[in-house]
């Protein structure tokens, strides 16, 4: 273990849960997290959320925390993925599954369930934005109203490749990441 998270709100608030210190990894701020939680606060409780590249799992035990119904938390680094099973033992949530699993192969698959609240906030600099937001929307995981969280690196051109029926709800820049909150609307 090389640091650690917070849960800022929520019946886990002040908790910290360990973290690994791994190339990619960047736990989304208090700051950021504080904000993003303050956008989704009327729509969290008893929502349905995916965490598509959890990592250290700050957006997915949040969710869970601040009542969501269900959270499933994605991460393709198997060490990463066994850190996040250890921390949901810590806390005992029911609530929270864990799939170590490429992202990317599991949304490219008819889905199984919808989202209410999807958290895409994939390691900067590697495309991953683009491919995600596509397979989420054309496979079909998405409600019809959903909320999707992206953070990305402040020069990524996010907007030219977003779904039109998906509406910018929130964004906000703290240093170097850019975060967006949208709402999908039924074409």
């Amino acid at each position: 273990m090389n640091g650690s998270i917070r849960i800022i709100g929520g019946k886990w608030r002040g908790r910290k849960m360990a973290v690994l210190d791994k190339q990619g990894l960047r736990p989304t701020t208090d700051r950021v997290k504080e904000t993003l939680y303050n956008w989704l606060m009327p729509v969290i409780y008893d929502s349905e959320c995916l965490d598509c590249f959890s990592g250290s799992g700050s957006l997915g035990f949040e969710a869970a925390s601040r009542g969501a119904k269900s959270v499933i938390l994605l991460e393709k680094d198997k060490q990463v993925a066994q850190l996040l099973n250890k921390n949901k033992q810590l806390i005992a949530c029911d609530a929270i599954e864990i799939h170590h699993t490429n992202t990317l192969i599991w949304l490219n698959q008819p889905a199984q369930k919808q989202f209410d609240i999807v958290f895409i906030d994939p390691p900067f600099h590697q495309s991953l934005v683009a491919q995600t937001v596509n397979q989420l929307e054309n496979n079909n995981w998405l409600k019809s109203s959903a909320y999707i969280y992206i953070e990305a690196e402040k020069d990524h051109e996010l907007m030219s490749y977003i779904p039109t029926n998906w509406q910018l709800h929130r964004e906000k820049t703290v240093g170097q990441v850019h975060s967006y909150l949208f709402i999908r609307e039924e074409n």
